[in-house]
């Protein structure tokens, strides 16, 4: 979904307060939908906003699943009627700011049945399974720098529907700049990872370098002047850089294949968890970083 607004959409109704660091709240909007609703002051860092609405862009992009979004207007009068929406400090209570927040479609209601987190002997029964390895791709693409969060959505024949929130730490993280390890981004059960064929890791080879970096560079500007930071910018334009790198792509499919490989081995024999490079060395030998930095240097990065 992209993030031009034809009507602004309000915040209307506090439901409930969600957990995360980010504080952010279950609301209702003025065209009557529910949307998880993280402000721009939040608690993690001024590019959470940014992360979130590109992340969803970047993922969408994929054809990753990912609940729609939306940019939704916060009203003075609103925050200052619905004082429970306000977030918690060590110094005391922080008033969220007004205007532009994220807005994330809320996949639950009366009938549907959403799972957090799922014990390992139901993995089997996660129809897109295989999306987690291309997830795991794009992560390290973004330099995403905490777990990957999912949802299971469960259908009435028993099988579940994966899909992927929680986008704040891509790109550098929250606050920006982070380089995280190649694992940072791992689901954090990695019994999900089933076996996966080499044509299937050919085929997620061509999604991630068919990306149309263009038309994502494009859903940046169209963000909030205030939300496009000069690391959250610049993050995104190294982002586009690695999935516009075969070489880049093949080494870090390479990579996390051999390193799950690995864990199944170690969880067989009981043995402890070693300790992994950041990627295999040939990944940063294929020059990479250099073409990162200097990719569309055309473009602007403005704070």
């Amino acid at each position: 979904m992209s993030a031009s607004v034809i009507k602004l959409v309000y915040i209307t109704r506090h439901i409930r307060n969600l957990r995360g660091g980010s504080q952010s709240i279950l609301a209702q909007a003025s065209d009557g939908l529910l949307y998880v609703v993280k402000f721009t002051n939040n608690l993690q860092g001024t590019n959470l906003p940014f992360n979130e609405s590109l992340g969803s862009e970047l993922y969408r992009a994929c054809g990753l699943p990912v609940p729609s979004w939306k940019l939704l207007l916060v009203t003075d009068a609103f925050i200052d009627q619905n004082q429970d929406c306000w977030m918690h400090t060590p110094e005391g209570r922080l008033r969220p700011a007004s205007g532009f927040c994220f807005g994330s479609r809320y996949l639950g209601g009366e009938g549907i049945r959403l799972v957090e987190i799922l014990p390992g002997t139901s993995f089997k029964r996660v129809r897109n399974y295989k999306d987690f390895w291309l997830a795991w791709l794009i992560d390290i693409c973004a330099g995403h720098a905490d777990d990957r969060q999912a949802i299971f959505l469960e259908e009435s024949t028993g099988r579940f529907d994966a899909f992927f929130v929680d986008h704040g730490h891509l790109f550098g993280g929250p606050k920006g700049g982070q380089q995280p390890h190649f694992l940072a981004s791992r689901y954090f059960d990695p019994r999900i990872y089933q076996s996966i064929s080499s044509r299937q890791l050919l085929i997620f080879r061509k999604i991630a370098g068919n990306i149309d970096v263009d038309k994502l560079w494009r859903h940046s500007q169209e963000l909030p002047l205030d939300w496009k930071t000069t690391s959250a910018l610049k993050g995104l334009n190294e982002c586009l850089g690695r999935v516009s790198n075969t070489a880049f792509l093949r080494n870090v499919l390479a990579t996390i294949v051999e390193a799950q490989r690995q864990y199944n081995e170690r969880e067989v024999n009981h043995e402890p968890n070693p300790n992994f490079p950041v990627l295999r060395p040939r990944i940063q030998a294929t020059g990479s970083e250099h073409h990162l930095v200097a990719y569309r240097a055309s473009r602007s990065v403005c704070a």
